[in-house]
Parts: C-alpha cells; structure tokens; sequence
C-alpha cells in the first residue's frame, strides 16, 4: 500500500526543496530583514521597547488566534511589560495564563542561545498549560509529557462521517522521531549552506507534523519557529510577528500543510508559503516602525510650534493612521467632531496648522477640501 502521509515514507524525515523556485522569495525575505535592522538602529531606546512589547504581543495574540482561542490582551500585555522591565504591575492583573505564555515566548526569543532539549520542551508545555481547571483546555491532557496511545488526529465534519486532515506519527518510537528532530535542529544551526530563514521553515513544518503533545502543539511550533528565527538573525530583540501573518492566512496555512503532510518529502510549496508569510510579517513591521520614526520626526520638527491641545489631539490621530487615521484627509466638519470645538474654532484651528507647516491643503475646495499632514524635511534631520 502506497504511504499516506509523509512520516510514513521510507525516507522520512530527509527533506528537500527545490532551491531556484525559493531563490528570489528568500532574496526579498533577507532584503527586508536588512532594512528592518537598519531601521531600528535609528531608533531610540524607548522606542525599541515598546516596539518590542508590540511586536511580542502581537505575536503571542495571534498565535492563540490561530487555535481559536481569544486572550486577555490587557492581561498578556501586563505580563510582557513586567518581564520586560518596562513597567511595575499589580499581580492582579495578571493571570497565570498571560504569565505562563509571556515566559513561554521570552525564553525562546531572549534565550535564543541555549539548546532546544525535549527538557525545554515540556517547560514550555507546562507553562502554556498552567491551571488544567481552566476552560483553555478542551479535555484532560499530559501536561510537560508526550502525548498518550490513542491515535493523534486533526479531523472535521460529522462525529459518524469525520475528516481526517491529519494523522501524526505513533505514539510508539515518538521519542526516537522527536530526539531526531532535536539532534536536527541543533546540529542545523552551523550548517552554513542551509539558510536560516529555510532552517526556521523546516523546523516548522517537522514539528507540527510530529504533533508530540496532546495539545498545543500548533502553539510550541510556532515559539520554535521564533527561537530560530532569532537564532538566525542573533538578537532576542523581535520587531516582527510571524504568527500575525499566519493568521491572516489561516485556511491557507492549514490548506498547504495538509497538502504537504500527504505528499512527497520535496516541502518547497510549504517553504514557499512560509516565505511569504515571512515577508509579510518583515513589511508590515518596516510600516509600523516607519509610522513610528515619522511621527517622531513631526514632533521633533515642531518641537517650538505653539499649539493647543485640540491641534495636538488631531494631529496624533492623523500620524497614528490606521482605520481612525482620516487616510484621504480630514474635512473641517471632522476636525470639529474629533477635537469638539465650534465650527468657527475648527476653522482657525486649521488655518493656524497650515501656516505653522503642519498641515498641507489637498487640491479640491469648499466643503470638500481636506487636509493632511506635511512631512517635516528629512534633510534637516
């Protein structure tokens, strides 16, 4: 009988690519990562920071996402910014859960140094299960242990006619294919012709396919995936989140694993959609960071400019951007209802902006004109 799913293979785990279908995604993956890193370094300390807490947050959110599960984001944010020195928070407002994912993703990502063991492993798993009695668990499992004997599925559809997406390994010889994957990942590591970023996809895609956990393997293989990206990259510091671009492309995320996992060992259609979700996740932060470093270039240029906190209120709505960002400019009617002043303040208000250089007119007139921001001039910074 023909294998059905890969680990049946008799040349499982020897993976291989097709390496000139990946050349130019992992030129664009490497080039991002390049002005990524450039650009932080002109960014200020507390910048770094918070930017980090964002990126770390965004990260560990939308990782849950991915399984369906909706966090406390005030709770996990707590969590991250007391670990991270950056503010003093009551034990309150925190739970174990937001504390046991924050050190879940802090040790992969500042600790990127010290060896994956299947010790660390079950560290992990303990800290992403921390109280059994709460409902994040769907049903009893081994927590900080492999899984058990009953056959571990990914399944749909009706109880009496399910879907089996996926079937793992056995639970027998899973600690033999797991101590394989560990001696890989290591070893892997100062293997100068694989690629790190291809180092980090094929991490992903063995682990999750090994599923050696009762739960949360999706989870733990996504922290893996951020230990090896920051191994590659040699910084703890994350400006990026990997798990928000797989997000925005779940059914594709499960749809290409499910695809691979009943194919051939030749991954390059799972590399392929991980580089570009990799890309994804390296632009949008260079947006995020650009947003950020631009506002701070606005204040800076107006700095002296004397203004009241109406003009102030406007004026970070329209740098912040976003959905509340007034993207094609904002109308005097606007400014009005966002800073609640009369019409005839609105009026000055804008007038005052223009002349101090802060605003620019867009073509149009009337009631129809809007406004926008004027960039400082980078020169003169």
């Amino acid at each position: 009988m023909a294998p059905h799913w890969i680990w049946q293979r008799p040349d499982w785990p020897n993976f291989n690519w097709q390496a000139e279908r990946l050349t130019s995604l992992l030129r664009e993956c490497v080039q991002a990562q390049g002005r990524l890193m450039g650009m932080t370094s002109s960014v200020g300390s507390s910048l770094i920071a918070q930017n980090e807490l964002d990126a770390l947050l965004q990260n560990i959110v939308t990782s849950s996402a991915i399984e369906g599960e909706q966090l406390n984001v005030g709770s996990v944010r707590s969590s991250l910014a007391r670990r991270l020195g950056l503010e003093p928070v009551d034990g309150d407002q925190v739970s174990q859960r937001s504390e046991g994912l924050a050190q879940l993703m802090l040790d992969a990502t500042q600790h990127f140094a010290q060896p994956l063991t299947l010790e660390r492993l079950q560290e992990w798993h303990k800290w992403l299960f921390p109280d059994q009695d709460t409902d994040f668990a769907a049903r009893p499992i081994h927590v900080g242990a492999l899984r058990g004997d009953e056959p571990m599925q990914v399944v749909s559809g009706r109880l009496d006619r399910p879907t089996v997406h996926f079937e793992a390994p056995p639970r027998q010889g899973l600690e033999h294919q797991l101590d394989t994957f560990l001696r890989w990942f290591e070893a892997s590591l100062n293997q100068t012709e694989l690629d790190p970023l291809l180092r980090a996809g094929i991490a992903h895609f063995w682990f999750v396919t090994l599923h050696p956990f009762d739960d949360g393997n999706g989870r733990l293989t996504r922290t893996i995936t951020d230990l090896a990206l920051a191994q590659g990259e040699a910084q703890a510091i994350r400006f990026y989140a990997m798990s928000a671009s797989i997000l925005e492309d779940r059914s594709g995320y499960y749809r290409v694993l499910e695809t691979s996992q009943k194919a051939t060992l030749d991954i390059t259609q799972w590399l392929e959609w991980f580089l570009r979700a990799l890309l994804r996740s390296l632009q949008q932060a260079m947006s995020r960071i650009e947003s950020v470093l631009g506002k701070a270039r606005f204040w800076q240029a107006h700095r002296e400019s004397e203004l009241s906190a109406e003009q102030i209120k406007v004026l970070n709505r329209l740098l912040d951007g976003g959905e509340r960002g007034f993207k094609e400019g904002i109308s005097a009617a606007q400014y009005q209802a966002v800073a609640k002043v009369s019409k005839a303040t609105a009026t000055r208000h804008l007038s005052e902006l223009l002349e101090k250089g802060c605003l620019k007119r867009l073509p149009g007139g009337g009631r129809s004109t809007r406004y926008q921001i004027r960039p400082p001039d980078i020169e003169a910074f």
